[in-house]
Parts: structure tokens; C-alpha cells; sequence
């Protein structure tokens, strides 16, 4: 038997999550993920007005915002079989695109780049050879001049010398595991810089549309509200916003993401994890229709040669390992979902024990990877042109087989693919809305009334992953609310079947060559990028005693 060692919290995530790992032989034998906090929206949600639900339930993350209010709208649209018009739809698809072009280079530089860049290597760097290096990657990298380094790696020097690294503290520099040469560890320090000033530009664009970011204002069931935004004015301040991001991910993204790869190829297979894929498509093409620019479909045992259909009523979750009892039996449909929760203690010591707060998804049964990759494949197996060209134009760089997809290095590619295809796509979608305010059609909402009882259900395609929202409408009220979100059915326990969900199966085999620094864990559950709702404590409502769950 391996040693066991517990990382708590795992930092630069959104939320808290715990991993515990027992390594042997130097690699990953077996992996635990726990979720150590419960929002239980599901619960709160009761005996409200269904047109409220998308407000309230965007709260839940603060960091892709918008995605739960419209996955929202669309389960109260579902359940009242209401057709948007055409400008909400395209509008909805640009707020959508904006945070998808928003949150991956941010996940790239602010969360991931740490566990692949040596900050500290940076300061021995050659200005002049950093220079040299970027404009061999992009000759259009700004800020790509040898002095433009040097005040980067002035600054750098100037937090060393004050005794503190500013927002590079909390790494593993030096280790084993860093491969990139001082003047590429200094070249993505810059852009690490560069990234925290562009990120503005699409919280701008989402503001345009969406009132304001975080947590959009314009969302309302039948539509949107923004139709006093429908002018040549916010219209142009669109497009000139979405050119200086195109420019970004064009000549900086893209190129650093490209750049970094060689030196890590090995990671090319590592933290494949399961081999079945799921998403459940997006950015729907019509009014009213359920085909979206990205279908719908699922990968089963790595076969990208075919696309499999998806039928939401495949959907179960499961809490066998997961501090919920159920009193109707497990595994259930969300649409009959159960939220009971059941605080036992972190059990992973035990082969029934339970030990996180997140539900256990599955689709007909199996473990479903979602998110950036998951997209991508089923995009590429369903001969989706944008995807396909992309991907093979990757691979064709890298030198490396479709295989290195299915891995930590291929999740990190996919977010780089999707946010290029994304951010053209949009071009189309705001010509389409230019189009159709030139034709006089403003039109951005239709009235809905709330049945007495029905049930209906939304899913959305976030950042992260597969989004779902089901509801269920009794006495014009909300009866029964229920949430799978992407990190769900990435970071659950084992199901009642003992699978291991994503992030566990990806870092079995994991290399640990020091498991009190483990720096090549952390890459592979950042490749996820997970998001576990910002912190909630769970009460007693007889003591009011507050739990607090601590690391082994």
C-alpha cells in the first residue's frame, strides 16, 4: 500500500476543493476529490417565482456569471414552451461567446501558467534573447521589444528585493518538473501581465449587453432587455472591443500556448483519465430550435470517428459517496432530484464511505468527462469545419497523433482551439444582429405566462462544461430545482458502481517526483479548471453549530 497525502485547499480554483492521493512507486495509484463546501441553491429556490430562478441562481459563481442565468431562462422557457425572438438568441450567443473568450485566457495565464512557468527562473532571463523568442513565435507579439522585457524583469527583481514575490508567491519554482528556459518563463511572465489588462476589454463586452459583469441585469424569461442597446453607437463599441481581444488571443494566446507545448510533450500522456466525452452543444443556430453551432453528442471509449446521440433523460446523479441521503433510492433523474444533506465526515478510509459534497452525474450509467476537450472532440467526431481545421492545424504544429488530446496537455490545447473558433464565430453573430436592426426588427422579448404546473429543463455549454438546469412548477411556484453543474461531473466522488469521475481517473499513473510538492497533480486538476462555488457553511438548525470539515 502507497502513502497517502492530502492537498487542502487546492488553490487557484474557484471554491474549495480537496485531493487526496496515495502514491506508490513514485506515481498516483489511487486519487479521492472532495468538494468541501454546500451551496444548496436547490433548496432556497423552493416556493419562488420561476422568473426569479435566473437571477438567484447566477450567484453561484462569480466567475462565469451569465452562464447560469441563461441556462435559467432556458429551463423556464423549456418548461413553458416558449420561443425567444431572433435578436435574443444572438444576443444571448455573444453574451455567451464574451465570457467563453473571457475565461480561457484568463484560466491559461492567472490559474494554469503557474504550474508550467517558473517566475523565479525569469529573473536570470536575456531581455534580448526574450525578445528574439517572441517574435519567433508571433512576429505581430506586442510588447515584444528587448526594453520591454527588462522593465518586466525589473519589476520582478523589484518584488524579490522587497522579500515577496506580489501574485507569484504561491509556487513550485525550481522543481523537477519545469522544463522552460529563463527567457520563455520571462516572455510568459509579461504576458501573464498583459492578460490581467485585456480581461477588461471582455468584461466590457458583456457589459454591453448584459448591463453589467459580474452578475448580467438584462436576462428575463421570453428574451432579453437590452433592446435600447440595439444602436450603431454600442453596437460599434462592440466590434472595436472584440478586434483588441482578436488581437490578443491572435498574436499572444494562441502563440504562447503553441510555444510552451514542446517542452512538455510528455504531457501529452499524462491525465487522459475516463474515455468517454460529453457536451451537450450550444449557440443555437434559429429561434426555438434545439440545434446549436456546436452540437450535441457524446464520444464513447475515445472513438472520434463517430458522435453519439444524447438524450437528457439518461441523466442520473448519484450520492453513494456524496453527503446527501436520498429517501427515493439512487441513482435520480434531476428532474426528480433529491437535495437532503447528510454531513458524515471525510471517509475515503473506507470502501462505502462518503467524502464530498458534490453529487455523482452519469449518463446511462457511465463517467462522462465535460468541458473545453469534451467540446472539442465531440465538435471534431460530429465534422464541425471550424474544429476540425483547428485541431489538425494543432496537431500539425506540435507533430503529435490525435491521441495527445486525450490528456492534461490536450485539455490546455482545446481551450486555446475553442476560444479562436469562438471569437470568429462571433463576427457572424454580430452581422446577423446588425442585419436585423437594419431591417427595423428590434424585437428582444415576448410575454410569458407562468403555468400553473410543468416541468421543463435548460442546458448550456459554460466554460467549464456540460451546465444543467431542471425545474419543476407546481401552483405557478418553484416545487423542485435541481442544478448539475460541469465541475460535478468532473470532480464527483465514485458512483455506487465505484467509477471514478474525471479527476480522479486522470491523475491515476500521475508522476509524483516529490509528493509534499505536488506540482504535476495540481496540472492535471487545473487542466479542469474547477469551480467550486465560493464558500458556504452548512448550519445545524437545531444548534446552529457551524461544521467545518479540516484536511487529514
Amino acid at each position: 500500500m502507497g502513502e497517502r497525502h492530502v492537498i487542502d485547499p487546492i488553490t487557484r480554483i474557484e471554491g474549495h476543493l480537496r485531493v487526496e492521493i496515495e502514491v506508490e512507486g513514485g506515481k498516483v495509484k489511487d486519487a479521492w476529490s472532495s468538494g468541501t463546501m454546500w451551496r444548496g441553491f436547490e433548496v432556497f429556490l423552493r416556493d419562488r417565482d420561476p422568473r426569479d430562478a435566473w437571477f438567484i441562481t447566477q450567484r453561484v459563481c462569480g466567475v462565469c456569471t451569465a452562464v447560469h442565468a441563461v441556462t435559467s431562462v432556458r429551463a423556464v422557457e423549456n418548461a413553458c414552451k416558449v420561443t425567444i425572438p431572433d435578436n435574443a438568441r444572438i444576443i444571448r450567443n455573444l453574451i455567451l461567446g464574451t465570457q467563453m473568450i473571457h475565461d480561457h485566457p484568463v484560466h491559461f495565464y492567472h490559474l494554469h501558467a503557474l504550474d508550467w512557468v517558473d517566475v523565479v527562473s525569469a529573473l536570470s532571463a536575456d531581455p534580448k534573447k526574450t525578445s528574439d523568442l517572441a517574435i519567433s513565435t508571433n512576429p505581430n507579439s506586442p510588447r515584444s521589444g528587448p526594453g520591454d522585457f527588462k522593465a518586466v524583469q525589473d519589476k520582478l527583481k523589484a518584488f524579490v528585493a522587497r522579500g515577496q514575490l506580489g501574485p507569484f508567491t504561491n509556487g513550485y519554482w525550481g522543481h523537477p518538473a519545469m522544463k522552460l528556459p529563463p527567457e520563455a518563463n520571462l516572455m510568459a511572465v509579461s504576458h501573464y501581465l498583459d492578460a490581467l489588462k485585456i480581461q477588461n476589454k471582455a468584461r466590457q463586452m458583456m457589459a454591453i449587453f448584459g448591463a453589467k459583469n459580474p452578475h448580467i441585469q438584462t436576462m428575463v424569461v421570453g428574451g432579453v432587455t437590452c433592446v435600447a442597446d440595439l444602436n450603431p453607437g454600442r453596437l460599434a463599441e462592440f466590434i472595436y472591443l472584440l478586434k483588441d481581444m482578436k488581437e490578443f488571443i491572435e498574436n499572444v494566446y494562441i502563440p504562447d500556448v503553441l510555444a510552451v507545448a514542446p517542452f512538455y510533450l510528455d504531457w501529452a500522456g499524462i491525465g487522459g483519465g475516463l474515455k468517454n466525452y460529453m457536451s451537450y452543444g450550444d449557440y443555437p443556430t434559429k429561434p426555438g430550435s434545439d440545434v446549436g453551432w456546436f452540437p450535441r453528442g457524446f464520444v464513447k471509449d475515445r472513438d472520434i470517428s463517430k458522435v453519439n446521440a444524447v438524450d437528457m433523460g439518461k441523466v442520473t446523479e448519484d450520492v453513494t459517496h456524496s453527503w446527501y441521503k436520498y429517501a427515493k433510492g439512487a441513482p435520480l433523474a434531476p428532474s426528480v432530484g433529491e437535495t437532503d444533506p447528510w454531513f458524515t465526515g471525510i471517509e475515503t478510509d473506507k470502501p462505502d464511505g462518503k467524502y464530498s459534497w458534490l453529487k455523482t452525474p452519469r449518463y446511462d450509467g457511465m463517467a462522462m468527462e465535460v468541458g473545453p476537450l469534451a467540446r472539442m472532440l465531440v465538435n471534431y467526431a460530429s465534422g464541425h469545419k471550424a474544429t476540425v481545421e483547428n485541431i489538425n492545424a494543432v496537431l500539425k504544429t506540435l507533430n503529435v497523433p490525435a491521441g495527445a488530446l486525450f490528456s492534461t496537455l490536450g485539455r490546455t490545447a482545446a481551450r486555446a482551439v475553442e476560444t479562436k473558433i469562438i471569437l470568429n464565430e462571433m463576427d457572424n453573430w454580430v452581422n446577423e444582429l446588425i442585419a436585423n436592426v437594419k431591417k427595423g426588427d428590434l424585437d428582444t422579448c415576448v410575454d410569458v405566462k407562468i403555468p400553473t404546473s410543468a416541468q421543463g429543463f435548460g442546458t448550456l455549454e459554460a466554460p467549464r462544461g456540460a451546465l444543467g438546469h431542471w425545474i419543476e412548477i407546481a401552483n405557478g411556484r418553484i416545487k423542485n430545482y435541481q442544478l448539475v453543474v460541469p465541475t460535478t461531473w468532473n470532480g464527483s466522488p465514485r458512483d455506487n458502481k465505484g467509477q471514478r469521475s474525471s479527476f480522479e481517473e486522470s491523475l491515476i499513473g500521475t508522476p509524483v517526483a516529490d509528493p509534499k510538492r505536488p506540482l504535476e497533480v495540481l496540472r492535471t486538476i487545473h487542466s479542469f479548471d474547477p469551480c467550486l462555488a465560493c464558500s458556504v457553511h452548512v448550519i445545524d438548525p437545531v444548534t446552529n453549530e457551524v461544521y467545518v470539515t479540516r484536511a487529514a
